[in-house]
């Protein structure tokens, strides 16, 4: 009984924690990622295969903490992510990728 009350525990304090965090599905007419999706989660289905990050390399997102995004792609094909250049990613269906930037550059992380 302890043990289903100690899973019941920590799974209800990741579930708080996981809502924490905005969930963006980025509408599949749009290309870009913009500036003030830092922070966020990005969900794409059904995206262009080429998507583009802010032009200008974000240092900070809107609520001052380092710019940083997921993108998770729910499918159904691979997509792209472009940056400045050198900066390519690609996302496969079902996978997530952490992006986040420093103010030069992007950098990536899976």
């Amino acid at each position: 009984m302890k043990s289903l009350l100690i899973y019941l525990a920590l799974f209800a304090g990741q579930a708080s924690t996981m809502q924490d965090r905005p969930v963006v599905r980025l509408p599949h007419s749009q290309s870009a990622i913009t500036y003030d999706l830092g922070g966020d989660l990005i969900e794409l289905i059904n995206a262009p295969k080429v998507i583009q990050l802010p032009r200008t390399i974000p240092a900070t997102d809107s609520q001052g903490n380092p710019w940083a995004i997921d993108v998770k792609n729910l499918g159904p094909a691979g997509v792209t992510i472009l940056g400045k250049a050198p900066f390519s990613v690609q996302v496969n269906v079902g996978q997530t990728v952490h992006i986040k930037s420093n103010g030069k550059s992007y950098s990536s992380g899976r």
